[in-house]
């Protein structure tokens, strides 16, 4: 409930310090990913989607915690140099790329965090603690079925207007559920 604002003071503190803060390369490649699945419109709802979930909110805080730990003591960034096994304060992580997404495993209680996209129905999936979720769905091109905080599911066309109305149900749903 309180993680993004957790993950906000850490960010705006560690800033503060006279270290190094990182290069944050999980979440960093989880953006880059996110402006290439498709035009500006669809980019902003993945974003959204992914706030909600939160999905950027725990890469955030894997580079945080783990990720930046490891690139500032031996001087290479683990994510940026592709599947690799991450030692942690709290135990070991494999984070791999296959080509149809991504899996990030915890070695020490076996949890897996994994993001796919189905060619044959056209969506966008995350599966955690055995419980997957599709968080969009292509409908045509100008429209994509998208994840309410609600779990419910709403169509958005592909335009400003349309995701600009998700982007408010979004956020005042967010903020209402605090």
């Amino acid at each position: 409930m309180y993680l993004s604002v957790a993950v906000a003071m850490t960010l705006a503190g560690s800033m503060m310090m006279s270290s190094c803060i990182g290069s944050f390369a999980l979440t960093n490649k989880l953006l880059d990913w996110n402006k290439r699945v498709g035009n500006k419109f669809v980019n902003e709802l993945v974003f959204f989607a992914f706030w909600i979930i939160p999905v950027y909110e725990v890469s955030a805080l894997a580079d945080i915690l783990v990720i930046n730990s490891i690139e500032f003591w031996s001087g290479s960034n683990p994510v940026a140099c592709g599947t690799k096994v991450i030692d942690g304060e709290d135990g070991r992580y494999l984070v791999e790329c296959d080509g149809k997404g991504y899996n990030i495993k915890s070695e020490s209680d076996g949890s897996v965090v994994r993001l796919d996209f189905n060619e044959d129905d056209r969506a966008w999936s995350v599966t955690a603690n055995g419980e997957t979720h599709t968080f969009m769905t292509f409908v045509d091109d100008t429209h994509v079925k998208m994840i309410t905080p609600q779990g419910d599911t709403q169509i958005v066309e592909l335009s400003q207007a349309g995701v600009f109305a998700y982007q408010q149900v979004a956020t005042s749903s967010h903020f209402a559920m605090r």
